[in-house]
């Protein structure tokens, strides 16, 4: 045993040598391997070491895999050392611009002794005023309306959507989805916000039933706090049109069954609300709405604003566009008198062919204090506009989060564009004073003041409240949906429409009149970022102006007729701001019921007589 102990504590250097070796090719043996037995004789030697032999392919690969994995390792290393030192500069790099741009244009660019940076500042009226001699003086070369408009699309001829065969096709998905017969249940929806957004929210209501196979209530409209019109759906649409034009397609009702208010006290309000994510899936609805929907027989859902994705199948699109455009027609009341508008803008604009430029202009007094912009109002102006946005929300603009740069705004074209300065946008592009110009808007913040140099541009200059009598407009005071679906239609049979800041009644708009003139949207969308540094050059020229406002029409002009390329579940755009193609096959539809809006039968027999 002493033997072995003693064996056992010599040092290892042939054991050393053996486990080298063992790594890839070992000899299987011990050099301390004792014999068990309680004796004196010496351990045997140790046995001599086989010739190292020729690794085989399988060890080698795994020697390689290993030295592979130790390469990558160290190079993901590296590669995550960069990524966070870059990391670091690519976070850096926009703290040091918005601080750059806090000191030129920020409240402290007077310390640093800069000077404004160009659009920055509004000078608008000023360059108005200096320029107005020659702008007065500068009728030669009048744009007539009758070729505003340079591209044209080449027309297809469209393949009408035959109502056995999409009815058809919505029978045999409804057969596809359910696993019994009849309908899954009834759907309730609170469509929220204004005049549009309440729309798109109607024509989603109707896709989700269609996906659903559920029987849609007449959606219910909020009271916004914003708009304030107590307005229902059947004050601002026809609900009978509107019914009977999606037979086939979806079921609609105007109320629940007797025997499901009973279960909820006679109180829609009662049943328990299903709360949406914003732009869900069709397969959230199928996965997780329709099991709930099943098994309760009525679902409701609010608010519905956006409330489904832009990708959804075919069928479930073409539901957006007979609504859009077949079965939302304005109720009677509003139907009336927007036909006597557009008939009346048309008389007035005898001296360009009947055609007339619309302007959506929203320098209403709660969109300038929204947008926190300073225009030429000084400090009584700031505290007028810091006292309305407290009153209207409440401290959400003096959160700590929220830095307000009025400046900063501007140079983004974030700031709504004033009277004038669409005035000297038009004027610019060649529309000359004979042109009739009808503004779609509000209450226009101090509207004597900031309207007179546009009416001094344009002396035909028409609102709502000066085409209607007093008596037409006053079932519609204090209801805003109401008085913006008559500024919808005016603007839709416009030869021109100007948009001058973003929202849903320009982008429904332009949609719709994509829709109704063959695929261009004839609008004009300025660019605003460019438009303020023009308008605030006091050294510019009015030829150079106009050299810049005619490559701005013209740009509208190619933007106007562009159709985003749609491949399947892939739309990236909104189908209201752009309809084709999905909705092309609607164009021309010789449906005697299908009017695309209220106004129609005016413009066409106008345009008739003029030819």
């Amino acid at each position: 045993m002493a033997a072995h102990i003693a064996t056992a504590m010599k040092p290892k250097n042939n054991n050393s040598n053996s486990n080298n070796n063992s790594n890839c090719c070992s000899n299987g043996y011990s050099s301390d391997v004792s014999n068990g037995s309680d004796n004196n004789s010496p351990s045997p030697p140790p046995s001599p070491p086989k010739p190292r032999l020729t690794p085989s392919l399988s060890q080698c690969r795994r020697r390689l895999r290993s030295k592979t994995k130790s390469f990558v390792r160290r190079e993901n290393l590296g590669s995550g050392l960069n990524f966070r030192r870059n990391l670091r500069y690519l976070l850096l790099l926009p703290l040091l611009y918005i601080s750059g741009l806090l000191m030129c244009v920020g409240p402290f660019s007077w310390f640093w002794g800069y000077a404004s940076v160009p659009g920055s500042v509004y000078r608008s009226y000023e360059n108005f005023q200096r320029l107005w001699d020659d702008i007065r003086l500068d009728n030669s070369s009048a744009l007539q309306l009758s070729s505003v408009w340079k591209y044209k699309r080449r027309v297809k001829v469209q393949k009408p959507c035959p109502n056995s065969t999409a009815r058809n096709h919505f029978s045999m998905y409804r057969t596809s989805i359910m696993e019994s017969p009849g309908s899954s249940g009834y759907l309730i929806v609170d469509a929220n916000g204004g005049l549009n957004q309440q729309r798109s929210a109607i024509c989603n209501a109707v896709a989700v039933a269609g996906l659903l196979n559920a029987i849609l209530v007449i959606p219910r409209f909020e009271l916004n706090s914003v708009w304030r019109d107590p307005s229902q759906f059947g004050d601002i649409y026809d609900e009978e049109h509107f019914i009977n034009n999606l037979k086939g397609y979806v079921n609609v009702v105007r109320e629940l069954p007797e025997a499901l208010m009973e279960i909820y006290d006679q109180n829609i309000s009662n049943i328990p609300n299903f709360r949406v994510q914003a732009w869900a899936t069709v397969n959230y609805y199928l996965g997780v709405v329709l099991p709930i929907l099943r098994d309760q027989r009525v679902i409701r859902i609010a608010p519905f604003a956006n409330r489904l994705t832009m990708n959804v199948p075919s069928h479930i699109q073409l539901l957006r566009c007979i609504t859009n455009y077949k079965a939302l027609k304005f109720s009677p009341p509003i139907s009336s008198l927007a036909e006597k508008l557009v008939s009346r803008m048309i008389e007035r604009s005898s001296m360009t062919g009947g055609k007339y430029v619309s302007v959506h202009l929203r320098f209403e007094q709660d969109m300038v204090a929204f947008s926190c912009c300073v225009y030429e109002g000084g400090e009584a102006e700031k505290l007028k506009m810091d006292s309305f946005r407290e009153q209207e929300w409440k401290g959400k603009f003096k959160r700590k989060d929220r830095v307000i740069v009025p400046a900063l705004n501007r140079i983004e074209g974030k700031c709504p564009l004033t009277p004038v300065e669409v005035g000297l946008m038009l004027r610019g592009m060649g529309f000359d004073n004979n042109t009739s110009i009808y503004i779609a808007s509000g209450k226009i913040y101090q509207a004597e003041k900031h309207l007179a140099p546009l009416r001094e541009m344009f002396p035909l200059l028409y609102t709502k409240e000066s085409l209607a009598t007093p008596d037409e407009l006053a079932p519609f005071e204090g209801h805003s949906s109401k008085l913006a679906a008559l500024d919808y239609t005016v603007s839709l049979f416009s030869e021109v429409f100007v948009t001058t800041q973003g929202g849903n009644f320009p982008q429904f708009l332009m949609g719709h009149r994509r829709f109704l003139f063959n695929g261009h949207s004839k609008t004009i969308k300025p660019d605003k970022r460019k438009l303020v540094v023009l308008l605030q050059d006091m050294d510019i020229s009015w030829k150079a102006f106009k050299d810049e406002m005619e490559v701005m029409l013209a740009e509208s002009d190619r933007k106007g007729m562009m159709v985003p390329r749609v491949k399947k579940f892939n739309r990236k755009t909104s189908i209201y701001t752009y309809p084709l193609p999905e909705c092309a096959c609607l164009q021309g539809s010789n449906n005697s019921t299908f009017r695309l809006t209220e106004g129609a039968n005016v413009l066409n027999s106008h345009h008739e007589s003029t030819r």
